[in-house]
């Protein structure tokens, strides 16, 4: 789960981690009354959870009332990679005189949570990875020792030199590193860390993502979650029990395990197509799991063809096929349907969709290529 700029400064502050004041509006007048009472120059920011902002327009500077409302009614005007801006935060303008990077994620391979630092923030931190990977720190924390505090002070002056830098960033690097443990996070990232004219350090920007299997224990993050992050498909499938992501290409795919969803989805590619989307009903042999991933993919106006790919274990075959034929009865479709299935009972959901008239194959490259062809 994701989260505004905003939100997560909101987040950081309860932490005790300085991100400075901040006013959140919804319209232009507000921008215009969050100006005036912020006092002089002031940072409008697009609140939309994607990247690119600035060079979508969706940031701007404002000196005066006017300027910040004029510039407001624009960005919430805009539409940035797909996303209506419907909020921006309004910030001091901050007298930067160098602007650092934090972040702290999971390096699964290490099993490990690594934090990153780099002396050059306020870029791409991917592109300054591929570019100048020199440039990023990268100090790995065992959670079941904790952080190793000699060398995080070899890391942290590395980066930020001085003493009182290397001071004020251990700080906020241990502040970083509860708040990711006690909220469960993926990601906790501070792109600009700002060093002020008046030698502080400041989070000039907030990025948190959340582990979404671990939501249930943390009603305050929930609290947060922002409706555009999912698409309405994600939305109902989420409500259905399903485990769908929507994605751009034309051919549905419903698969059991995801896994194999995964690897459905790059045979498809590698014959030619474009999935829709992931869509895993999981190892339940509930009919209705079918009807209700059949809806949600004839929903996206984009599918031009279906795939339902069933290796059969927990999941029965034949339930699958009878889960088809209902969905059938429920919904017009008027896409090419292709069914693969292979394990348990698949003989006999084999014979239920013959008997309807639909031909189930059993081999994965075949399934593929007809449905690449079909759509």
């Amino acid at each position: 789960m994701n989260i505004h700029e905003y939100q997560g400064k909101e987040l950081f502050a309860a932490y005790g981690i300085d991100v400075g004041p901040q006013v959140v509006a919804t319209t232009a007048a507000q921008a215009r009354e969050a100006q005036i009472s912020l006092g002089g120059t002031v940072v409008i920011k697009a609140q939309v959870l994607v990247g690119g902002r600035g060079k979508a327009g969706g940031v701007k500077v404002a000196r005066t009332a006017d300027e910040a409302e004029s510039m407001a009614k624009d960005i919430l005007n805009l539409t940035i990679k797909g996303l209506k801006v419907e909020k921006v935060l309004v910030v001091p303008a901050a007298d930067i005189q160098k602007e650092y990077y934090v972040g702290l994620t999971l390096d699964r391979f290490n099993k490990k949570l690594v934090l990153m630092m780099s002396a050059s923030g306020g870029v791409d931190i991917e592109e300054l990875a591929v570019t100048n990977p020199g440039e990023i720190i990268k100090f790995p924390i065992d959670v079941s020792v904790g952080i190793d505090e000699q060398g995080l002070t070899g890391a942290l002056n590395t980066v930020f030199l001085k003493d009182d830098l290397v001071s004020q960033a251990r700080e906020v690097v241990h502040t970083l590193y509860k708040m990711y443990l006690e909220k469960d996070s993926s990601l906790v990232e501070i792109n600009p860390y700002g060093l002020l004219g008046s030698g502080k350090l400041m989070a000039l920007d907030a990025k948190v993502n959340f582990d979404d299997n671990a939501l249930f224990k943390h009603s305050d993050v929930q609290a947060m979650r922002n409706p555009e992050e999912n698409s309405a498909d994600e939305i109902a499938a989420r409500d259905a029990g399903l485990s769908f992501v929507s994605m751009d290409g034309d051919i549905g795919c419903i698969v059991n395990g995801a896994g194999l969803a995964m690897a459905t989805m790059d045979i498809i590619k590698l014959f030619g197509g474009e999935p829709a989307n992931f869509l895993d009903v999981g190892g339940s042999s509930n009919p209705s799991k079918v009807i209700n991933a059949i809806k949600i993919i004839l929903n996206n106006p984009k599918v031009r063809a279906i795939l339902i790919n069933i290796f059969g274990g927990i999941t029965r075959c034949d339930d699958i096929a009878n889960g088809l034929l209902l969905a059938m009865k429920e919904v017009d479709i008027k896409v090419p349907l292709v069914v693969r299935l292979i394990g348990t009972n698949d003989k006999e959901g084999r014979e239920v969709l013959e008997k309807a008239g639909i031909s189930a194959k059993t081999d994965l490259n075949e399934a593929v290529q007809a449905v690449v062809a079909a759509r």
